[in-house]
């Protein structure tokens, strides 16, 4: 491996711990579409791929993978957006299966024209944030927990319309990881 960093032209040069790249050969790298991103990007993705092993339902498990593809092929706002579909794919799942009932009292609660749900479709009627509201009562995610996904909502809207946000590997990580937290690894999808 020395001999080939030490022919690298000034690419690569040796230093007491090892060998570096240069500015020279970063620029190189990132011009043959090889960049590097942090490590805690990194690790998102390797986590994410973890918990697409554990995925049984083969819609979220469509939406996991493709989020994980966008976000290795650098593709934020696309990983932001199909994260966050992922996650509120498998909440429309544990509501249906586990606590349907109590959702539709509660928003009726909140909306006395609201037609009860019977399946995942059914509360795609619902404006996402209102759904997120409506979980805490009955006791689905706790409120701190609603707050974040909440941002993680907010983020997701940035992300999904034209605008001028810009987005980094270290900000879908962070949204990311804020869905495996607090949703996949809550609810088995």
């Amino acid at each position: 491996m020395s001999d080939v960093l030490g022919r690298s032209g000034g690419l690569g040069i040796r230093v007491p711990a090892g060998w570096e790249l240069t500015d020279t050969g970063k620029n190189h790298l990132r011009n043959l579409g090889v960049e590097s991103i942090s490590p805690a990007a990194m690790q998102v993705a390797a986590d994410l791929r973890k918990h697409l092993d554990n995925v049984q339902n083969v819609t979220t498990r469509a939406f996991v993978e493709e989020a994980i593809k966008c976000h290795e092929a650098k593709l934020y706002r696309s990983a932001i957006v199909m994260s966050w579909v992922a996650a509120v794919d498998v909440l429309y799942r544990e509501v249906v299966a586990n606590h349907l009932a109590a959702f539709n009292t509660e928003a009726h609660k909140a909306n006395a024209k609201w037609k009860a749900a019977v399946n995942e479709d059914g509360l795609t009627k619902m404006q996402e944030n209102d759904f997120l509201d409506r979980l805490v009562p009955i006791g689905v995610i706790g409120k701190n927990v609603k707050e974040e996904l909440a941002k993680a909502l907010k983020l997701r809207n940035g992300c999904g319309h034209p605008n001028s946000l810009k987005i980094g590997p270290n900000m879908v990580a962070s949204h990311i990881e804020t869905l495996i937290l607090n949703v996949f690894e809550q609810f088995q999808a």
